[in-house]
């Protein structure tokens, strides 16, 4: 059988995964994601060969006419991580082609990322790390964490990772997720909010963990910016669609608030970028999940959920 391989992050990184995928004799053909929907199609397409009976991707464009075009052969879209926001659900499901993925690999690592990223922007450590090695000793003075409210949308397993370090820095973590873990929100002094626009008004530290939909694409924009605290942070460690960008950028030039995110709504990031101007916005390459360990138990847990369908059985995790 003929596998697609796009995710980057799989092929760069040393680890069981490669032995496993290797063992299953297979003809394995790579490229480098993310990939649009147009390069997607010359691939799958007859006129280059085609003939793939699985795809292992990251986050490459998986639309209704890739997947018509990689029919009749294909048997299973594999998705290394989680996010499914690129893949077309409703016609794999209509199709009959069963999308597989990674819950419950990442979280650790993401929570870890999403505080790195706090912690920069709090301490302006970009700011100073780079004026130190520009010959220059600039100083600006920054903010504690402790005592601050931690505002948590989508109570998920990344979001209890991020609410746990969040007690360990003396925060006060608030949350809202429409399925409510009771008791892992007692344990760790977890405050129910009422609404999201609740957590948005009351966060000093506002971090993001909810899957992209068509409902909440740019929930933050002009309004709910105005809404937040004087010199908020915005943390986003999930999707980048999940944020008028545009709008985001406004107000962190006007000082309103500072941002901090691994994802962008369209990547990798084309420049000239609203973004590149401000000193009070970090944004790194979609790499929060991209540790060795990490890596390593999302590869593996893909490649197992392909094989699996490949052979006739039953995958770890399959979405639809």
């Amino acid at each position: 059988m003929r596998i697609l391989l796009t995710t980057t992050s799989y092929q760069d990184t040393p680890g069981r995964h490669h032995a496993l995928l290797e063992a299953s004799g297979h003809e394995i053909v790579c490229d480098r994601g993310p990939l649009p929907e147009s390069r997607m199609l010359e691939l799958v397409g007859s006129d280059s060969g085609g003939g793939f009976d699985g795809i292992l991707h990251g986050d490459d464009e998986i639309t209704r006419r890739v997947i018509q075009s990689a029919l009749p052969t294909l048997k299973a879209l594999s998705k290394y991580g989680i996010g499914l926001d690129s893949v077309d659900v409703a016609a794999a499901t209509e199709l009959k082609v069963p999308v597989l993925f990674t819950p419950g690999v990442n979280h650790t690592t993401v929570a870890e990322h999403t505080f790195g990223l706090i912690i920069m922007l709090a301490k302006r450590l970009a700011e100073h790390a780079n004026s130190v090695k520009a010959g220059q000793w600039q100083r600006v003075t920054g903010t504690e964490l402790a005592g601050k409210t931690l505002g948590i949308l989508g109570l998920g397993r990344v979001g209890k990772e991020v609410a746990k370090r969040g007690k360990a820095f003396q925060m006060q973590p608030i949350a809202y997720d429409i399925y409510w873990d009771e008791a892992f929100a007692h344990q760790h002094g977890v405050f129910r909010a009422d609404t999201a626009d609740e957590v948005v008004a009351k966060a000093d530290v506002l971090s993001l963990h909810m899957n992209l939909t068509d409902e909440n694409r740019h929930f933050i924009n002009r309004e709910r910016l105005a809404r937040m605290k004087e010199g908020a942070m915005i943390i986003n460690c999930a999707r980048g669609g999940l944020v008028n960008e545009p709008d985001v950028a406004q107000a962190c030039a006007t000082g309103k608030v500072s941002y901090g995110a691994d994802v962008l709504e369209h990547e990798p990031i084309q420049p000239p970028h609203p973004f590149q101007s401000s000193d009070n916005v970090i944004i790194t390459p979609h790499i929060a999940s991209r540790t060795f360990e990490s890596v390593e138990r999302q590869a593996v847990m893909a490649t197992e959920n392909l094989l699996r369908v490949l052979k006739g059985d039953q995958p770890l995790a399959q979405a639809n």
